[in-house]
Protein backbone atom coordinates (compact mmCIF):
# COMPACT_ATOMS: atom_id res chain seq x y z
CA UNK A 1 0.00 0.00 0.00
CA UNK A 2 1.64 3.38 -0.98
CA UNK A 3 0.78 6.84 0.54
CA UNK A 4 -2.24 7.63 -2.08
CA UNK A 5 -3.95 3.85 -0.77
CA UNK A 6 -3.75 5.05 2.62
CA UNK A 7 -5.39 8.47 2.43
CA UNK A 8 -8.23 6.94 0.96
CA UNK A 9 -8.48 3.92 3.27
CA UNK A 10 -8.30 6.22 6.18
CA UNK A 11 -11.05 8.89 3.94
CA UNK A 12 -12.66 5.91 3.91
CA UNK A 13 -12.68 4.37 7.46
CA UNK A 14 -12.76 7.94 9.20
CA UNK A 15 -15.72 9.31 6.53
CA UNK A 16 -13.21 12.24 5.70
CA UNK A 17 -12.54 13.87 2.57
CA UNK A 18 -9.67 12.41 0.72
CA UNK A 19 -8.02 16.26 1.54
CA UNK A 20 -9.27 15.93 4.88
CA UNK A 21 -7.28 12.49 5.29
CA UNK A 22 -4.63 14.03 3.59
CA UNK A 23 -4.18 16.58 6.07
CA UNK A 24 -4.62 14.52 8.92
CA UNK A 25 -2.07 11.93 8.20
CA UNK A 26 0.29 15.25 7.03
CA UNK A 27 -0.15 16.33 10.65
CA UNK A 28 0.61 13.23 12.05
CA UNK A 29 3.88 12.97 10.42
CA UNK A 30 4.55 16.31 11.29
CA UNK A 31 4.45 15.30 14.66
CA UNK A 32 5.98 12.16 15.20
CA UNK A 33 8.82 14.10 13.31
CA UNK A 34 9.42 17.13 15.78
CA UNK A 35 8.73 15.05 18.53
CA UNK A 36 11.88 12.67 17.53
CA UNK A 37 13.48 15.39 16.14
CA UNK A 38 13.85 16.96 19.69
CA UNK A 39 14.95 13.20 20.85
CA UNK A 40 11.49 12.25 22.45
CA UNK A 41 9.22 9.52 21.84
CA UNK A 42 5.90 8.61 20.65
CA UNK A 43 4.19 6.06 22.21
CA UNK A 44 0.18 4.92 20.67
CA UNK A 45 -0.63 2.44 23.51
CA UNK A 46 -2.12 -1.12 21.65
CA UNK A 47 -0.39 0.14 18.07
CA UNK A 48 3.21 0.93 19.12
CA UNK A 49 6.62 3.15 20.38
CA UNK A 50 8.01 5.71 17.49
CA UNK A 51 11.59 6.06 19.25
CA UNK A 52 14.84 7.65 18.51
CA UNK A 53 18.13 5.27 18.15
CA UNK A 54 21.58 6.87 18.78
CA UNK A 55 24.51 5.01 16.60
CA UNK A 56 28.17 5.56 18.23
CA UNK A 57 30.62 6.88 15.68
CA UNK A 58 32.91 4.07 14.63
CA UNK A 59 35.31 2.82 12.36
CA UNK A 60 34.10 1.16 8.75
CA UNK A 61 36.01 -0.10 5.77
CA UNK A 62 35.88 1.33 2.26
CA UNK A 63 34.70 -1.41 0.22
CA UNK A 64 36.71 -0.20 -3.00
CA UNK A 65 40.09 0.55 -0.79
CA UNK A 66 39.85 -1.39 2.06
CA UNK A 67 41.23 1.02 3.45
CA UNK A 68 40.10 2.46 7.24
CA UNK A 69 37.07 5.01 7.28
CA UNK A 70 35.54 7.08 10.25
CA UNK A 71 31.87 6.62 10.16
CA UNK A 72 30.16 9.20 12.69
CA UNK A 73 27.17 9.07 15.20
CA UNK A 74 24.15 9.36 13.96
CA UNK A 75 20.65 8.93 15.16
CA UNK A 76 17.67 6.78 13.02
CA UNK A 77 14.34 6.19 14.38
CA UNK A 78 12.83 3.35 15.60
CA UNK A 79 9.28 1.97 15.45
CA UNK A 80 8.44 -0.79 18.22
CA UNK A 81 4.87 -2.51 17.69
CA UNK A 82 2.72 -3.02 20.28
CA UNK A 83 1.18 -6.27 21.81
CA UNK A 84 -2.35 -5.36 20.30
CA UNK A 85 -0.71 -4.58 16.88
CA UNK A 86 1.33 -7.54 16.78
CA UNK A 87 -1.79 -9.64 17.77
CA UNK A 88 -4.09 -8.39 14.99
CA UNK A 89 -1.29 -8.79 11.97
CA UNK A 90 -0.55 -12.18 13.52
CA UNK A 91 -4.19 -13.70 13.27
Amino acid sequence: MNKTELVAKIAEKAQLKKVEAEKALKAFEDAVTEELAKGGDVRLVGFGTFSVKENAAREGVNPQTKKPMPIPASKSPKFKAGKAFKDAVNK
